[in-house]
């Protein structure tokens, strides 16, 4: 190598050639890409041709102790972290041997849990969503660190957007807590004045940086994100202050936007021939090549570095190219973590236990947990000290276990549930609440996105332990924004878990089922049902189950027999329920010996065991839930049994189930005809006996 300049430079040379060597296998890849697109383009991909400088100096700078949430085109950050290009060309080509995900997604979307690597969980490409769980990852680093359980190296998150996504709500969001709770996280915001079609222009009022300025505490830095050594030195200053001052940090870097948007949605389709001019003014790899020249190295070195990388990349993609598929038999693995919970353990009725209500039950629970687990914390909106829930679901828990752990959330739903995520990727285990069924929307995005896809594309590295409460059902009055039921939607999100206890004990044990489970769990909890204050539910008061009681998800549970003689007869039904259905049940067959009720407790997993007993031996089945009965999880559940267990039918499954309406009325008369009742099973009980 020849002689190099010995004044000291902003970055050190060292740092500066092993960018260059970075940059050099970058232009190659994306070259060698756009030259065999039909093969590298049969998955879609983006590229980092632009930017570069600022991801390698944005992976230089974070450690093995660090946390990342990378976004798709962050293929540089990747290579600068140690990944070599043949590992990243294994998943843009979707093979068996994919480190992240083994063929389950997009090119340059890791997840990353192996030693001498930052952490990188899953994350999505829907635009800005890995703010929140990025912010949770946050999170819980500073949970650890008020309990006294912190890592000794203070670790910190890289969390990596586009400008374009700055503009997501969720990324508000993010930046509120952060900012609320001071974290440590730096968002790095590149932009390149593009959206896909969109100029920044048409899509903002102002950019990242000037937007991040309304967030009191932020620091913020701008950077020329096309100058490597700019750029080093500005992201070593975020993250030696998110380090050190346990703050965040938002750094917004202007890139080129050398390559296309992806593959799908190429340069020439859209961008005018000036446009691409003016960007390609500003090469990082033209900039840092002239950087070296200056320091003394010579063309013809910097030209081997370049071949070399060329022919590094072009044996790299066809070894890749050439590698196996993944198996077709593959496809159902890791849907879920496995659970520990597979039997029923403990005494349902504990010694000396008194009768407590759903709401006490859940109290119990949750109490029990967090005395047991010093990495549970619970959050929500209200459910801090002043409070203790709007339902007094909470009360207490505050001022026994501290406001690190359990305190308010803002009004937002998408953190309450997205935060979750990341909270479970450094090891904390989150219990969440939303306050009402009729206000999950917003966190959906969330749920779907990030929360529920997380085992399974991971190939089980990040299953999302996170346990999210939901108030649900009408309770007497409470109007069409709090009285919905949600579950039908909720089950077509695969990769969740929903439980539906009926009564105290089913409550007490399912939650602590859900806690230890590492999936996703939703535990849909009836208000009618918390206090039995809406007249026939007496019977969700049940006697408090020992601490060690565990219900297996996915067994359900028969609350009332039919006698033998109507089986021998064939005289009985068998009704399948959950929540309230279950008292509607009780009460409709009070003083018939011929009816059997099957409360089903958890509704994704469901016991088809349990349901296919139910059709053997009654032949006669009645469902009966509070959602309208179009297209709903009940109606579901019919087809299902319809078309797997006709041949032990006597007649065909029927439904009772709320009126197709859009909302519950607020008035008591009009929300009794929308709603099933006992009186409307009575009636079903009787044309299914007469079929």
């Amino acid at each position: 190598m020849s002689q190099v300049k010995t004044n000291k430079p902003l970055v050190d040379f060292d740092v500066q050639l092993k960018a260059f060597q970075i940059m050099c296998h970058t232009k190659a890849m994306a070259e060698h890409y756009e030259s065999n697109k039909e093969v590298a383009a049969k998955y879609v991909h983006s590229t980092s041709r632009g930017h570069e400088a600022i991801q390698i100096a944005a992976g230089f700078n974070i450690t093995e102790n660090d946390y990342a949430s990378l976004y798709y085109r962050d293929e540089s950050v990747l290579l600068a972290l140690g990944f070599a290009p043949y590992e990243l060309m294994l998943q843009l080509m979707a093979k068996k041997d994919d480190p992240f995900s083994g063929g389950r997604c997009y090119y340059s979307h890791p997840s990353v849990k192996k030693k001498g690597y930052p952490t990188i969980p899953h994350q999505s490409s829907a635009t800005g969503m890995q703010a929140i769980p990025a912010t949770g990852m946050a999170h819980a680093i500073q949970y650890f660190e008020t309990q006294d359980l912190g890592d000794e190296n203070r670790p910190v998150v890289l969390c990596s957007l586009g400008d374009g996504a700055v503009t997501e709500g969720e990324v508000s969001e993010a930046l509120q807590m952060a900012v609320l709770k001071m974290l440590p996280i730096v968002y790095l915001v590149q932009d390149n004045d593009w959206g896909i079609s969109a100029t920044g222009d048409e899509m903002r009022a102002m950019d990242a940086y000037e937007f991040a300025g309304g967030f009191k505490g932020m620091k913020r830095f701008r950077v020329d994100g096309a100058d490597f050594a700019a750029s080093y030195d500005t992201m070593k200053k975020a993250v030696d202050y998110a380090r050190i001052k346990r703050a965040p940090v938002l750094v917004h870097a202007h890139c080129p936007l050398l390559g296309h948007h992806t593959s799908g949605v190429r340069r020439e389709f859209y961008r005018p021939a000036g446009d691409l001019e003016e960007h390609g003014k500003h090469d990082p790899w033209v900039k840092l090549r002239e950087v070296l020249l200056e320091f003394g190295m010579a063309e013809k070195e910097l030209d081997n570095l370049a071949a070399e990388a060329k022919q590094s990349v072009e044996e790299s993609f066809e070894r890749a190219r050439k590698a196996a598929e993944p198996e077709a038999n593959s496809v159902m693995n890791h849907v879920f973590a496995p659970s520990p919970i597979t039997e029923e353990k403990g005494k349902r009725q504990g010694e000396n236990s008194q009768q407590v209500m759903m709401v006490d039950a859940a109290l119990h629970a949750i109490e029990e947990i967090m005395a047991k687990h010093p990495d549970a914390l619970l959050y929500g909106q209200d459910v801090g000290i002043n409070l203790g829930g709007v339902f007094r679901e909470a009360a207490t828990l505050a001022d026994k276990y501290g406001v690190d752990r359990v305190f308010n959330t803002p009004i937002q739903e998408a953190y309450i549930v997205g935060s979750t995520a990341g909270m479970s990727a450094v090891g904390a285990k989150p219990i969440v609440e939303i306050q009402f069924a009729d206000y999950v929307w917003p966190a959906l995005n969330q749920l779907v996105e990030e929360l529920s896809k997380s085992c399974y594309i991971t190939m089980g590295k990040f299953p999302v332990q996170s346990l999210i409460r939901i108030p649900i059902g009408a309770y007497g009055g409470g109007g069409p924004y709090h009285s919905g039921s949600i579950e039908s939607t909720l089950l077509t999100i695969r990769g969740i878990k929903v439980i539906y206890p009926s009564n105290a004990a089913d409550m007490k044990g399912l939650l602590k089922s859900a806690f230890y489970d590492p999936n996703p769990v939703i535990s849909l909890e009836h208000k009618g049902l918390y206090w039995s204050k809406v007249p026939g539910t007496e019977w969700a008061k049940q006697p408090e189950p020992d601490e060690d009681y565990v219900i297996p998800l996915g067994k359900g549970r028969i609350v009332q027999n039919a006698s033998q003689d109507s089986l021998d007869d064939g005289e009985s039904i068998g009704i399948i329920t959950y929540g309230m259905g279950v008292h509607w049940s009780l009460k409709a067959s009070k003083g018939r010996e011929n009816i059997e009720i099957f409360d089903l407790r958890s509704l994704n997993p469901i016991d088809w065991e349990g349901i296919t007993d139910q059709v053997s031996k009654h032949g006669k089945i009645l469902i009966v839930s509070e959602e309208p009965e179009l297209n709903s999880f009940a109606e579901s559940l019919a087809g299902r049994i319809s078309m797997e267990l006709f041949e032990l039918l006597d007649a065909p499954p029927k439904v009772v189930a709320a009126k197709n309406v859009p909302a519950i009325p607020m008035n008591v008369t009009l929300e009794s005809e929308v709603l099933p009742s006992a009186e409307k099973v009575t009636v079903a009980i009787e044309e299914l006996m007469g079929y």
